[in-house]
Order: C-alpha cells, then sequence, then structure tokens
C-alpha cells in the first residue's frame, strides 16, 4: 500500500502529487527518522498523520488520506465544540498541550496501529481558541472490514482522552469560565 501523506500533524494540504504536505510548526509530530515518510505500525497499518496543531483539523481529509483500495471500510470521527456543557451555554475552549504531547500521540497512533486487519490511519488534536463548531480531534481509520475500522476509530478517541496531555479552558456564555484536566 501507498500512503497518501506523512506522519506530521495539521491540516494536510494536498501536493502536486495528491499526497499531503505536513503542519511543521512547533509541538507536532514528524517521523522519527526524519524521513517525511508515513511509518507503520507492528501489524503494518500506515500512520499518515498523528499530532497536535493549531491549524484547523479535519476528519474528511485524513479520512482521504487513510483510503486505499485494499481497504473496505474507513471510519472518521470529529470531536466538535458544543454550544453546552452541563446546562450552561459555551461560547468557545481554548485548548493548551503539554511539550511532550506530540510525542504521546505518536505513541498512541503507533499502540493502535498495531492492531490486526488495519490498513492506516490519522489522529489530530487541535489546540488554542475554538469556537462552537470547531473541531477539536479529528480521527480516521481505514480497514479490512467494518469492526476493525470501527474498533480502532474508538480505541484512538479514548486513548487520546485517556493519555494526551491537553488542557481545556472552557468559556460559557455567562462570562464564567473552567478548566478542565484532560480533552
Amino acid at each position: 500500500m501507498s500512503p497518501s501523506g506523512s506522519t506530521a500533524a495539521g491540516v494536510l494540504t494536498p501536493r502536486a502529487d495528491g499526497g499531503g504536505t505536513a503542519d511543521r510548526e512547533a509541538g507536532v509530530a514528524a517521523p522519527a527518522d526524519g524521513s517525511g515518510a508515513a511509518s507503520v505500525g507492528k501489524s503494518g497499518a500506515v500512520i499518515v498523520c498523528s499530532g497536535v496543531t493549531t491549524r484547523p483539523v479535519s476528519a474528511t481529509e485524513l479520512a482521504r488520506q487513510v483510503s486505499c483500495a485494499a481497504a473496505g471500510a474507513v471510519v472518521t470521527f470529529e470531536g466538535v465544540v458544543r454550544d453546552h456543557d452541563g446546562g450552561r451555554g459555551v461560547r468557545g475552549i481554548t485548548y493548551s498541550a503539554h511539550p511532550m504531547a506530540a510525542d504521546v500521540m505518536t505513541q498512541i497512533a503507533a499502540d493502535v496501529a498495531a492492531h490486526p486487519g488495519l490498513r492506516a490511519l490519522g489522529v489530530v488534536h487541535r489546540v488554542g481558541d475554538l469556537v462552537v463548531g470547531d473541531t477539536a480531534l479529528a480521527v480516521a481509520v481505514s480497514a479490512d472490514h467494518r469492526a476493525e475500522a470501527f474498533a480502532a476509530a474508538s480505541a484512538l478517541v479514548e486513548q487520546v482522552k485517556a493519555r494526551l496531555p491537553v488542557w481545556k479552558h472552557q468559556l460559557f456564555a455567562d462570562g464564567t469560565a473552567e478548566w478542565s484536566n484532560m480533552a
């Protein structure tokens, strides 16, 4: 399988060859070998994108990156900023990341890429100021069959929630704000 993207995070803009270019800002995961090539999990799944970014993220773009002729399923997830929480109106969220967040995201992606039956995956968390409707977390997984794709997408989301050192500062409509330990 030929990957159509790289392991750096962010919005992947099309290259002339149909692949994606990487967001190279600080704090974004890049290939360990510096090659710019997509990495491969233990089971052979390609990690087309993993990390954190201040730029908008899109599960649709990640789905394009993970798609391949051998995959019978592509599953996506977008975690978006909603307009309420606990009965209170929400104006937006500011996400802050630990300097090691990109490395943690790379490890999460590698752990899930080791699951059998997967072809490719991408996972990116946005940091900075987001408004209602903005995507905070984008995930896409391709696999031979739907069960493996759904399970891997769910595992990525749950592992990001449990392990990624990203904190959110939620801004409420009444002018108050609240910090949460993990995104």
